[in-house]
């Protein structure tokens, strides 16, 4: 099977690690996601993953919390999602790199572009934790960033439906799906696909984003693959 990208940006959100459950890691979900990512790399791709950490911590929910306090809790969150993802992968025999956006260093590498570049190109998988490392931005924002900034060929993006529609699918019926938008229809629309600030952040760094649905975790390596799956933003 051949590849269509050779480095990819993987965003997973928090919730996805949760399984069936609301709350926390199931192991098993952690592990069959693994194993497709592991499948990629064996094929060649180089990977990047950023993980959100909304099945810990929520910080837009905190009520009257202070938001730059609710966010770097958040931050701690992702950090947890980020070294059971690195412990998944290592059990199954693939090379990984957490790097945080906070320093953290009995933990993690602190995130060093150069650094990040040169384990991808040695073939190990780098995840990339704490977001941004700033309040306020999502880590959709950070998978944005970070896939300018390893010059990712593709941002992908792994949620619970299989593309981008103009209303929730979830609660509408007649919602209709895109196979294809451009990022400032992304924009103009207000299309949930993710916050404005990372959507304008791939619009001008002319970053391809693929939404599909990850309860499949092989439409990883068929995304990989170029298979026609989800909605591409381009």
């Amino acid at each position: 099977m051949g590849i269509a990208y050779k480095r990819i940006l993987l965003k997973l959100s928090g919730e996805v690690l949760a399984g069936k459950n609301s709350h926390g890691i199931d192991q098993g979900t952690v592990q069959n996601i693994c194993r497709y990512v592991k499948e990629c790399s064996d094929m060649g791709v180089e990977i990047g993953i950023v993980v959100g950490g909304g099945n810990f911590w929520r910080g837009r929910s905190s009520g009257d919390m202070d938001k730059t306090r609710a966010d770097h809790m958040g931050m701690l969150a992702t950090v947890m999602n980020s070294l059971a993802l690195a412990d998944a992968l290592e059990q199954l025999g693939v090379p990984v790199r957490v790097q945080t956006a906070i320093t953290m260093q009995q933990i993690a590498e602190p995130y060093i572009r150069n650094r990040a570049v040169r384990h991808l190109e040695k073939g190990r998988v780098v995840i990339f934790g704490c977001g941004t490392g700033n309040p306020f931005f999502t880590t959709d924002t950070a998978a944005a960033l970070r896939a300018a900034e390893i010059g990712a060929d593709i941002l992908f993006k792994a949620t619970n439906v299989d593309g981008v529609y103009d209303k929730d699918p979830h609660k509408f019926p007649d919602a209709k799906k895109y196979d294809t938008l451009s990022h400032s229809e992304v924009l103009a629309r207000e299309l949930k696909v993710m916050d404005a600030a990372a959507a304008s952040l791939c619009r001008d760094n002319k970053i391809k984003i693929l939404v599909f649905n990850l309860e499949d975790p092989e439409n990883i390596v068929r995304a990989v693959s170029g298979e026609n799956i989800g909605t591409v933003v381009s």
